[in-house]
């Protein structure tokens, strides 16, 4: 697939306004690799290349970067060791994990998003396999844009303030404040039979907190998720969220029945749709090509949903980069059903839920941390 990186929307810089990259990874045919896509970019550049998590921490105040591209496996002091360390010297860096899709890394990955890593990246098993490699730096370079040009915007904005709470992972570290109005509709009329949630950069954090607050909705009807995330890393996010929720979890297996009490997550490679089967809702797993550049999207899960549940649809929009989830939002909001956005202040990146919410189809814009509570109410019957 190839994909345009550069456009009339990418800003142009000065070189003070550049998003400042170090690259840590101990093979120098993906540090070269990254570094030569980074250099073709007008809005980044590359400040240093490193083979080791040490040469990272030791260089660290020297070189100031705004983002770190971190390996998991390196020589000396691997990533999720230099993790803690990097953020301790520098609370605002923007850490993006880079590893292979494997079971180990997959986990690893998930850990650091809660000691504090912004992202993450799957690299390609082989550089040389061109699709891959495309979509790897479709993937990195707008993850460093956006996530690189937010902290460089909180850095101004907090230069002359008193110090902040150290980094969870949750949130970014200042937030913007919020759009002076924001246009809401009411909620729909009809009781809605599903909980249907897209997110993407930040999302995982931001999952494992809402279901550990809507007991009592996922017993009530099925809950179906679609996450940004690559194969494996989805196996993983599932078992995650089981814990979380004390609710069974997995991946979406086609042509299973949805049931209530259960939490389905789109395997990370295929969309995950919605068909009905008799008088049975039901998985449809779909391996057509990307949507808004993702695979799994959340925009075919949203609309297909109508075809089933029509307009007793609940849907909530987290943190992520890009616009996905706005369409099929519209969709069911046409329906008669309903979308809740997470606030920009709590977004990791207000891509996704800043879409829906310019697009004025929300009936709630709210901090993460109070959208578990508003959902129990909205599926006990308060529709205010």
């Amino acid at each position: 697939m190839s994909v345009a990186l550069t456009s009339s929307a990418v800003p142009t810089s000065t070189r003070s306004d550049k998003v400042r990259v170090m690259v840590v990874d101990d093979s120098v045919v993906i540090r070269g690799m990254i570094s030569r896509w980074i250099g073709a970019e007008p809005d980044m550049e590359v400040v240093a290349s490193l083979r080791t998590g040490l040469d990272a921490v030791n260089q660290l105040e020297r070189i100031n970067p705004d983002v770190a591209v971190l390996d998991i496996e390196m020589p000396d002091l691997d990533g999720i060791s230099a993790l803690p360390q990097l953020l301790a010297k520098k609370r605002d860096l923007v850490i993006i994990m880079a590893s292979t899709l494997t079971r180990r890394n997959a986990e690893i990955s998930l850990k650091a998003l809660s000691l504090g890593a912004a992202d993450y990246i799957p690299k390609p098993e082989s550089t040389r396999e061109a699709t891959a490699a495309e979509t790897f730096r479709h993937d990195l370079i707008q993850k460093i844009r956006h996530l690189g040009a937010k902290a460089r915007r909180s850095t101004v904005h907090t230069t002359a303030s008193p110090p902040l709470a150290p980094r969870t992972g949750l949130a970014p570290v200042a937030a913007p404040a919020a759009p002076a109005q924001i246009a809401r509709r009411s909620f729909g009329l009809l009781q809605p039979k599903v909980l249907l949630i897209g997110s993407s950069t930040g999302g995982p954090q931001a999952l494992m907190s809402l279901v550990a607050e809507i007991g009592s909705v996922i017993d009530r009807v099925p809950v179906l998720v679609t996450q940004h995330m690559p194969p494996t890393f989805t196996t993983i996010l599932a078992e995650h969220l089981a814990r979380a929720s004390k609710r069974p979890a997995h991946e979406g297996i086609d042509g299973e029945t949805i049931r209530p009490g259960q939490i389905y997550l789109a395997p990370g490679g295929r969309h995950m749709r919605i068909a009905r089967h008799g008088i049975d809702a039901t998985i449809a797993l779909d391996d057509g090509p990307p949507v808004n550049f993702c695979k799994p999207a959340v925009d075919p899960m949203f609309t297909s949903a109508i075809d089933v549940w029509a307009g007793s649809i609940m849907s909530v929009i987290l943190t992520g980069m890009g616009s996905d989830g706005m369409r099929g939002g519209k969709d069911i909001v046409a329906a008669g059903g309903s979308v809740i956005a997470q606030d920009e202040a709590t977004s990791v990146v207000w891509g996704m839920p800043g879409a829906a919410v310019n697009a004025g189809i929300c009936a709630a814009v709210l901090p993460l941390n109070q959208i578990g509570s508003k959902l129990v109410r909205v599926f006990a019957g308060d529709r205010s």
